[in-house]
């Protein structure tokens, strides 16, 4: 699956704000991520992401 800079992503697991819905901010070997319920933003391996994730809205 590919994962663009703008997507809006869906986690299996929520982030603790209860949020599960991310925001794609940076994409390479690590992806850096925003929670879009509390703004705070991770970086987590591209692994990770293709696992666990699921494509909601892409930019258009």
């Amino acid at each position: 699956m590919q994962f663009g800079v703008g997507d809006i992503i869906v986690m299996k697991k929520p982030h603790p704000c209860g949020s599960n819905e991310w925001e794609v901010l940076r994409v390479g070997a690590d992806f850096r991520l925003k929670c879009l319920g509390c703004e705070h933003s991770i970086m987590v391996p591209r692994k990770m992401v293709e696992k666990s994730a699921k494509l909601k809205k892409t930019l258009e």
